[in-house]
């Protein structure tokens, strides 16, 4: 029985999005403030950049000399067999893949991060339902991430960094390693063929034969102003605020 090699998939993106990427965002963000408020942001001054094992991969800034956002959808897991010094991916063995975010805007913000993973077929192009995604593993580090557990499936993990992201700043990470489960080497099926001479020839298939693993990290951010309301209506979900500006979830 041979074992087929376990492709990465080079087409997972990380991308780094803004709450106020568009005129509907921004207005299903603000239509709750006053006239007199919405003159004192200055919503182009927000930026997030997605980074993976220290380099910039995504991000969308506002470059106010140009007037135009600088922004950039990057690669994630483009570089991981190669630093491990693999060919192949090898079931069990935890890779490095570390991520966080900048504010690379100039005003203060909170963030939230959206993790998702899952199997697709040979070139990408179709989700792959027979494989469990759970055999995908992602390591979280819960340093000063909390994760938002109603809105958690099979294929998604959504975090929010519990702290105000100053302008400059890069948050902890949220992910230092990923691994493929070894039990996905039992997934395995046989069909069995009688020949002429009445010996009897069985064919074993890996069931992950041809499939990639897919990672995509998505980033939004609201700015500080008005916090709990802004998140309420920018992410739908109820935050707790405290003196020190840091978040809990209700």
């Amino acid at each position: 029985m041979k074992k087929k090699k376990l492709p990465v998939l080079l087409a997972a993106v990380g991308i780094g999005m803004l709450v106020f990427a568009t005129a509907g965002s921004t207005r299903a963000t603000l239509t709750y403030l006053s006239d007199n408020y919405l003159a004192q942001i200055d919503v182009k001054s927000i930026g997030v950049t997605l980074i993976e094992n220290g380099s910039d991969v995504s991000w969308r800034d506002y470059q106010h000399k140009d007037d135009a956002w600088n922004e950039a959808t990057g690669v994630l897991l483009s570089d991981m067999l190669e630093n491990a010094g693999d060919k192949e991916v090898v079931l069990g063995k935890k890779y490095d893949e570390q991520l966080a975010v900048k504010n690379s805007g100039t005003i203060d913000q909170y963030v939230r991060v959206t993790v998702n993973h899952y199997w697709a077929d040979e070139d990408g192009s179709k989700k792959r339902t027979d494989l469990d995604p759970s055999m995908i593993q992602i390591h979280f580090t819960n340093d000063g991430w909390v994760e938002d557990g109603a809105a958690a499936s099979t294929e998604r993990n959504v975090l929010y960094y519990t702290s105000v992201l100053s302008s400059g700043q890069t948050s902890p990470l949220f992910v230092d390693s990923i691994s493929i489960n070894s039990d996905l080497a039992k997934l395995v099926s046989q069909t069995s063929t009688t020949n002429d001479d009445g010996t009897t020839t069985i064919e074993s298939t890996f069931l992950y034969d041809d499939a990639q693993f897919v990672l995509e990290a998505t980033v939004d951010a609201v700015q500080t102003h008005n916090a709990k309301e802004a998140i309420k209506s920018a992410w739908g979900v109820d935050v707790n605020v405290s003196d020190d500006g840091s978040l809990s979830i209700n």
